[in-house]
């Protein structure tokens, strides 16, 4: 089991560990920081290129109200029948307007088809109507592929097309395998030496491109006001597009509205032709019948009676009128072909039913929104056109049922009305032949002149209604030219390079510190075994493998002095103490670190050896510059006495060494000879101090044999050059106690720019403390670079003080 002190050392660590680790990682990338500065000095000069030649991307928008009723309130019957007072559909005009075919209309009123272009050193620019030249297009070989021309001006003004090398003058017209072109000056703008280019797109292909830019949205829910805006690299060019988009579509809407009253129209004037000949005959017949009988003036006492069948007759007229509107109506609504029609149902033209009416006026809308769909290019196969049919058949329908009701009435007034007609025609047949006659022609006259003036106003009215007619929107405001471009945007650019300029080596060196698998810090090991650190040993600069002896306040020699004073937390006041050092593997310093824990306890009073137990690769003996010769393995197989084999090291006071003699074949196996316990007892009786430098126990199984001769074990662990993964091992052996209080010691610590006091330890690392006069520590001087050794060499002036 541990001893409490250990634990306590453990846990003082630990919670040091989580207090700190923030402060530890600032100090650990802070010394990274010229590569983050040079990173966003490298984006910064990106983001500063991009912004200079990206292209700018300008915005601009405008709003307008589509009416949804009729602007006067306007209820009349004839108006409603023929469109008026009706609801729009918000989103069919936003499909409307967002439409290939207005576009079209757009692009060819603005000559949209052609773009021009000015070359720069990196990129071409849009110089929509800042061109100092105008192309006219006189003739096309094919208006539906696209093509380029490009233009170079000569200082004279004439100008060359696609690097041919004839001339062509300002206002002549030219010939190539695209077709007939004139180029004239526009005002008095100079002409750039750089290259012109135009670029021409099929008016569907322009179209295409300008309604997918163009971006429709209604401002707010439940009213009529929609935003249009439009993003592009020439601000003057979306306003453009937009301002004549919205004056194309109230042009739209008022054509369309004019096809019902020009439909309406057409079929009056139809009526009034054919009525008109009628009419004429049938005055003819009474001018003639009225002459050839010498009929000039009727008896008085057949007034009454004529006054009941004219009274009979007139309504048997206007049914018969009526009639024949709805046999019209009724023939156009029966013809399957005519469903798909443009034209609108006529009028009733004095049909009173006011449950017809209203489904003529429903009849007529829905026609109305149909064609705006098919106008509009929305596929046949689309729900919303698909529902729009079904409507149209439905009410066509209802129409024909209410029409055949109608008739059936009227069928049966007439009825009445004939037989009413009948008695007063029975009482009229005492009067002369020729006077019934008479009358009869002068009856067909009535009805037939009451059915043209009918028509005659109603024409009047539709021609009015037409030369009234208002577009169903209203512009609030106009597209204005933004010089101010939405993107690139400067500022977020500009961060976004800071950003990437932090995140880009922030990224590399967190991926090398992730996939690195040596011990780097104090913390590498700490977060991965509970072991206590009892210390860490810095780089020294020094040749020699002691480094510690009376004189020396290196910094290196300072810290085994703490280690020193720290072992006693693992090993207790005990007097005698028996110290293993052992690592991972070779390498590590194991055997430097042995030789100066020796010695700073040989410093302190205590008669102390130091043990050369790396049978294997002894290196104490040369690290001390020592002659070799017989050692512990001449005592182990009984050709030598131990004391004669024990050495005191030159210039220590208190410190001897015990050499390892011959390397032997089977070093394991003769650390089992029961003579290495009599050795260790005999040792320990003799020295206050015995420092064990055994071999490395992630190797071979020296260090788990000599463990029971030893109070602590120190575990050495070099930094760069331990495996983190072999820290685990380092943890079994402390939590399984296969061996003795295990410590560990970090070796080799390297002080790197930027970490502070904090980077690698907690035992004589401050930098507050520095070196020089009136310090703590003895500096020591690490040994020149290869770059410093050549720069030396070619120094001229250090060649001069040599001389000297």
């Amino acid at each position: 089991m541990q001893e409490p002190s250990t634990n306590g050392v453990s846990n003082t660590n630990k919670s040091e560990l989580w207090s700190l680790s923030l402060r530890d990682l600032f100090y650990k990338y802070v010394r990274f920081l010229p590569i983050f500065v040079l990173s966003v000095a490298l984006a910064l000069f990106g983001a500063y290129a991009y912004l200079r030649y990206a292209t700018p991307i300008y915005s601009t928008q405008s709003t307008m109200v589509i009416k949804t009723s009729d602007p006067n309130g306007r209820n009349d019957k004839y108006d409603d029948i023929f469109g008026g007072g009706k609801s729009s559909n918000i989103q069919s005009e936003i499909e409307v307007l967002k439409s290939k075919g207005l576009m079209a209309r757009v692009v060819q009123k603005k000559n949209l088809q052609y773009s021009y272009f000015i070359k720069g050193q990196i990129k071409s620019q849009d110089i929509y109507k800042q061109t100092p030249f105008k192309l006219t297009t006189i003739a096309l070989a094919d208006s539906g592929y696209g093509f380029t021309l490009k233009l170079k001006f000569n200082k004279d003004g004439s100008f060359k097309i696609n690097k041919d090398p004839v001339s062509i003058p300002l206002g002549r017209e030219f010939r190539n395998q695209f077709g007939v072109f004139q180029v004239d000056r526009v005002g008095n703008n100079k002409f750039s030496s750089a290259l012109y280019t135009i670029v021409y797109s099929p008016t569907a292909q322009a179209a295409s491109a300008f309604a997918g830019a163009i971006v429709v949205t209604p401002k707010s829910l439940g009213t009529g006001i929609i935003n249009i805006s439009m993003q592009s690299t020439s601000p003057m060019l979306a306003a453009d597009v937009i301002n004549q988009l919205m004056t194309d579509y109230g042009d739209y809407t008022k054509e369309l509205k004019n096809r019902t009253a020009d439909s309406t129209l057409a079929f009056i004037d139809g009526r009034m032709a054919l009525l008109g000949k009628e009419l004429d005959s049938v005055q003819d017949r009474l001018l003639a019948y009225t002459q050839a009988n010498n009929l000039i003036n009727m008896e008085r006492q057949s007034d009454a009676f004529f006054n009941n069948i004219s009274e009979a007759d007139r309504a048997i007229n206007d049914l018969q009128l009526q009639m024949n509107t709805a046999d019209f109506v009724e023939a156009y609504l029966g013809d399957q072909k005519n469903s798909n029609s443009q034209v609108l149902v006529p009028s009733s033209l004095g049909l009173s039913d006011a449950t017809l009416n209203g489904l003529i006026a429903q009849y007529n809308q829905l026609q109305l929104q149909r064609q705006a769909l098919k106008e509009a290019n929305i596929p046949a196969n689309n729900p919303v056109r698909i529902e729009m049919n079904m409507q149209v058949e439905k009410i066509r329908v209802n129409l024909l049922e209410n029409l055949a009701n109608i008739k059936r009435s009227f069928v049966k007034i007439m009825g009445t009305k004939r037989s009413n007609s009948s008695v007063a025609q029975q009482q009229l047949q005492v009067m002369p032949a020729k006077e019934r006659g008479y009358f009869e022609i002068k009856r067909q006259v009535e009805m037939k002149q009451a059915i043209f003036t009918l028509l005659q106003q109603k024409r009047e009215e539709t021609a009015i209604s037409k030369a009234a007619t208002v577009g169903n929107s209203q512009i609030v405001e106009y597209a204005y030219v933004s010089n101010t471009p939405i993107s690139p945007q400067r500022k977020n650019i500009q961060i976004i390079a800071i950003l990437a300029g932090l995140a880009i080596p922030a990224l590399f060196i967190f991926g090398a510190e992730l996939f690195n698998d040596k011990v780097t810090t104090r913390f590498d090991v700490e977060k991965i075994t509970d072991a206590p650190i009892l210390g860490e040993v810095g780089h020294s600069f020094s040749g020699k493998a002691l480094i510690v002896n009376k004189t020396t306040r290196s910094m290196v020699a300072e810290q085994f002095r703490i280690i020193r004073s720290n072992l006693q937390y693992i090993i207790g006041q005990k007097e005698k103490n028996t110290i293993m050092v052992t690592s991972s593997f070779s390498g590590e310093g194991k055997s430097f670190v042995s030789l100066n824990i020796a010695s700073v306890m040989a410093l302190a009073g205590k008669k102390t050896i130091i043990l050369e137990l790396d049978i294997r690769k002894p290196k104490i003996i040369s690290g001390l510059n020592m002659p070799k010769g017989p050692g512990l393995t001449n005592y182990l197989i009984g050709k030598s006495d131990l004391d004669e084999l024990i050495q005191p090291v030159p210039d220590m006071e208190n410190l001897f060494v015990l050499g390892c003699g011959p390397v032997p074949p089977n070093p394991a196996e003769l650390l089992l000879d029961p003579k290495v316990e009599e050795m260790f007892k005999h040792l320990q009786a003799k020295f206050d101090v015995v420092v064990i430098d055994t071999a490395p126990v992630g190797m071979v199984s020296d260090a788990q044999t000599l463990g029971k001769f030893a109070d602590c074990s120190l575990y050495i662990v070099r930094q760069g050059y331990t495996f983190k993964k072999q820290i685990t091992l380092v943890d079994e052996f402390y939590l399984e106690n296969k061996l003795p209080h295990v410590a560990i010691i970090i070796n080799d610590v390297k002080i790197k720019a930027g970490y502070g006091y904090y980077g690698y330890g907690r035992y004589g690392y401050g930098h507050g403390y520095g070196y020089g006069y009136g310090s703590y520590y003895e500096e020591e001087t690490a040994p020149p670079s290869m770059l410093e050794r050549a720069i030396d060499k070619l120094n001229p002036f250090n060649k001069g003080s040599k001389k000297k």
